[in-house]
């Protein structure tokens, strides 16, 4: 009897890793369907600006070279790449579990009411004790309100996507509480808290100064990526994702997973109400969470849930953001021309995707009965 075991491949082996010739046709045939998305998006915009009576050429040029052009062009956009990343991991992450948190602005919200709160009650604090306060608070913040979602979803089987919604609206009320009657600005003329003290203001890098909150995203998203690879966490919430059934069967707590999954998703959204406090606005205000939610929803079903491409397609959101404003003073084009044009990307991708599933069913198919039609003319 033939005693030849076929033996997983280890870490080390050189067979385990597959040629870079076939990694670069593997990584240029999966970037396929994100260029065409991505032209078939312009082209359709283009029309669109075309017949709204503006030059697509100028418009896109200007969306494009806006970061670019100079050096407060690109901190502009570094400053918008940090929440657009944090909110695109705290809706990519749950969604490797099969959760959907379309709680990321709330959770935001209360990021920035924390962050705030101790900015502003412990102001004399030196910079040393204060800044770290502030962003872990408010990172604190935004996990409590996500884990109230959570513990209704795990105990009471409440849907995460009803309560993270109906929670968003609470925390518009809190907002509007603390900027308005707590802590308000007679000054400011709206719902606008009082500045927080010297000590929670993030060190600035660079004329004009980036926010040092953009290393610290930098560094999460280094984290995420390596623990969604490298890690049993990781592995666990990929495995719920695929298969909840069988991961409960192999003996993994896929409730413990799910629950987890979303505490660290609002821990994040709530670290990015904290850096936008502490790096932008020094104080919280009423519409801080911009379209913050939404942006990062379509940056994480772009990624494809991938932690690793979420920083990557988060940059590319936010050069078009930033370019929008210009594009309107240059072409005359509407701003809001930059959101259809990253839903276009979103959509055509989904199509893509539905097109690759029918192309390789057909091909499936011929396969078979091509083998089909060869065994019975060998028989």
């Amino acid at each position: 009897m033939s005693t030849d075991v076929t033996r997983a491949p280890e870490v080390g082996d050189v067979a385990a890793t597959p040629p870079l010739s076939q990694q670069a046709r593997s990584l240029a045939f999966a970037a396929i369907p994100y260029a065409v998305a991505v032209l078939a998006a312009f082209v359709v915009v283009g029309v669109l600006i075309t017949v709204l009576g503006h030059d697509p050429v100028s418009a896109f040029r200007a969306v494009l070279t806006n970061s670019f052009r100079n050096q407060t062009g690109i901190v502009q956009t570094l400053h918008k790449w940090a929440p657009l990343t944090l909110l695109a991991l705290a809706f990519a992450i749950p969604l490797g579990a099969g959760r959907f948190n379309i709680g990321g602005e709330g959770q935001m919200i209360l990021g920035t009411v924390g962050a705030a709160a101790v900015g502003i009650t412990m102001s004399e604090l030196p910079l040393v004790l204060l800044l770290p306060l502030v962003l872990v608070v408010g990172t604190l913040a935004g996990a409590v309100w996500s884990a109230i979602s959570a513990w209704l979803m795990e105990s009471f089987k409440i849907n995460e996507i009803l309560s993270t919604v109906l929670l968003n609206f609470v925390s518009f009320e809190v907002l509007d509480y603390i900027a308005s009657v707590v802590w308000s600005d007679p000054g400011a003329g709206g719902a606008v808290t009082l500045p927080v003290g010297e000590g929670a203001v993030l060190p600035g890098i660079g004329r004009p100064p980036m926010h040092t909150g953009v290393l610290l995203v930098l560094l999460v998203s280094v984290v995420a990526a390596v623990m969604a690879k490298r890690s049993v966490a990781g592995f666990e919430l990929r495995a719920v994702g695929l298969n909840e059934r069988a991961s409960k069967l192999h003996g993994i707590r896929t409730g413990r997973v799910a629950v987890t999954s979303m505490i660290v998703a609002g821990a994040l959204a709530g670290l990015a109400g904290a850096i936008e406090v502490a790096g932008v606005h020094q104080r919280t205000l009423e519409g801080i969470q911009s379209n913050f939610l939404l942006l990062g929803i379509i940056i994480g079903l772009i990624a494809r849930g991938s932690l690793t491409a979420v920083p990557f397609v988060a940059f590319g959101i936010a050069v078009l953001e930033v370019g929008a404003g210009s594009m309107q003073r240059v072409s005359g084009a509407p701003s809001e021309i930059v959101l259809i044009l990253e839903g276009l990307i979103l959509l055509f991708l989904l199509m893509s995707d539905v097109a690759t599933e029918r192309f390789r069913r057909a091909r499936a198919s011929r396969a078979a009965r091509s083998a089909q039609l060869t065994k019975g003319a060998v028989a």
